[in-house]
């Protein structure tokens, strides 16, 4: 494939900017965002003046590394979201511990838990959760419309496509051990909407890599986040992992790197980043 369409990217570029609308006067005012993608929406959705605070995770846009952080998802703890004086704590489905999410209900927070989810009904589920917890549906309505005209026109793409290339994608953000991810994750579920074949479609979850693995999926391209990356010292240092110099992606030399909310968080730059993985993947 030698030309891609931008109009899915084109469309979604416009959102930061023209969500600038003022936000309803009804609904929640001091929102705690737990939640890289739902920061996004939240902002998204012309919302980012109501944010008070917001988790690690949550890094774009820009502004909302500008926000007070209450911690890491999965590890809140009640006394710096209850620090921020929220109305709202707007929360993924893997923050915690759930005592804390307790603590903050027993307080008279109201918490809305966004089930995760990795597909693009899973985008549209989120951002109409967090439209109706801010109160704020038919802004919902309409970033829903403009993901639906993304996804159409990702699907028009992809329907030209003529390789199925096989990737492996690497996970390298806890400490030294490498892990490698199999189907239900959201780097299998991006490398299928982008039209590739996860090369351990077998194996389920996260796994740490091993090279007969590896050379047993034989991956054409190694998928792996910007931040990963930069873990393991650069390209040339990936190649010395287990098993990896032995497969054919080692021998093209194909590695593809992405921004790791970008790739994985399925927000409302999802389609976006499917199709920028997309040209990636089947470059000519």
């Amino acid at each position: 494939m030698t030309r891609w369409l931008t109009a899915a990217g084109c469309c979604l570029a416009l959102w930061f900017g023209a969500a600038q609308l003022a936000a309803a006067e009804s609904g929640p005012r001091r929102v705690v965002c737990i939640g890289g993608a739902l920061t996004e929406i939240v902002y998204a959705l012309g919302a980012g003046d109501r944010l008070v605070g917001v988790d690690t995770t949550s890094v774009f846009p820009s502004e909302a590394q500008k926000l007070p952080q209450v911690g890491y998802q999965r590890q809140l703890s009640a006394e710096g979201v209850l620090a921020q004086k929220p109305d709202l704590v707007i929360a993924t489905a893997d923050a915690g511990p759930r005592a804390v999410l307790r603590q903050l209900r027993e307080a008279g927070i109201r918490v809305e838990i966004v089930p995760i989810g990795y597909s693009p009904h899973a985008v549209q589920d989120k951002v109409r959760r967090v439209a109706a917890a801010l109160g704020l549906v038919r802004q919902g309505q309409a970033l829903e419309k403009r993901l639906d005209a993304a996804w159409r026109d990702l699907d028009a793409q992809l329907g030209t496509a003529s390789s199925r290339p096989r990737v492996l994608f690497i996970l390298a953000h806890a400490g030294p051990a490498l892990m490698v991810a199999g189907r239900e994750t959201a780097a299998d579920a991006m490398i299928n909407l982008a039209g590739g074949v996860n090369a351990l479609e077998e194996m389920e979850g996260y796994k740490p890599l091993s090279p007969e693995a590896v050379i047993g999926g034989a991956p054409e391209v190694i998928l792996i986040t910007g931040e990963g990356l930069e873990t393991v010292g650069g390209t040339a240092k990936l190649w010395d992992k287990p098993g990896l110099a032995k497969t054919p992606a080692a021998r093209s030399g194909r590695v593809v790197a992405m921004n790791a909310l970008y790739l994985l968080g399925f927000g409302p730059r999802t389609p976006r980043a499917v199709e920028e993985l997309a040209r990636a993947l089947h470059q000519p």
